[in-house]
């Protein structure tokens, strides 16, 4: 479990595809830290590590993870948001977040506020997934508030912490976001309307 509170960037160094897998190596100032079989939140994406060495790590993501994430675009050199597991003596700062995310989201504008900036998102609307105006989010990973919520959309603003220690700054309008909608909002929409949903 996360809550969506980024540490650390990884930078991807090599890809390598075997079979229908892909293997992520990742340069980060958290790999000296990281163990074997440990689980680590990617842009929002909970992958397991496989090898280790001093500086960089290795994950493994299937078929099914590449499909349904924006894992398919990320190249070499690629920086991506970095999580661990939250410890359990820890604070939830962000909200619950399970690193499996449920579709992706289309940044389609972002507009600089002098001082902080908001990206309005669009997602498709048919899967049964929603927000709510002040609700929580996460993108990529970063744990957030939503507001002017509507059917395949949303918007969050972002102050510059968070755009500077996130890849926020790497965004532009069309890129493909991770999306995990809020845990809550996913029980009491499929309890109100049973097992019509995707």
């Amino acid at each position: 479990m996360f809550t969506g509170i980024i540490e650390a960037f990884g930078t991807i160094r090599n890809i390598t595809h075997d079979g229908t897998n892909v293997h992520f190596d990742i340069e980060s100032t958290l790999s000296s830290e990281l163990k074997i079989d440990q689980s680590l939140a990617h842009d929002g994406v909970c992958l397991t590590v496989v090898q280790t060495t001093p500086d960089s790590y290795r994950v493994t993501a299937i078929d099914e993870t590449i499909q349904k994430t924006n894992l398919s675009q990320w190249k070499v050199d690629k920086k991506v948001n970095l999580e661990r597991c939250m410890p359990a003596n820890g604070r939830f700062d962000g909200h619950i977040v399970q690193g499996h995310v449920d579709q992706v989201g289309t940044v389609k504008n972002i507009t600089d506020q002098d001082g902080s900036w908001v990206f309005d998102l669009e997602f498709e609307h048919g899967l049964g997934n929603v927000t709510v105006e002040k609700g929580s989010i996460t993108i990529n990973g970063t744990s957030l508030t939503c507001f002017n919520s509507g059917p395949g959309r949303f918007s969050v603003a972002i102050i510059p912490y968070t755009f500077e220690h996130t890849n926020f700054h790497q965004l532009v309008p069309g890129d493909l976001v991770n999306l995990e909608f809020d845990i809550l909002g996913k029980y009491i929409q499929r309890i109100t309307k049973g097992y019509d949903l995707p």
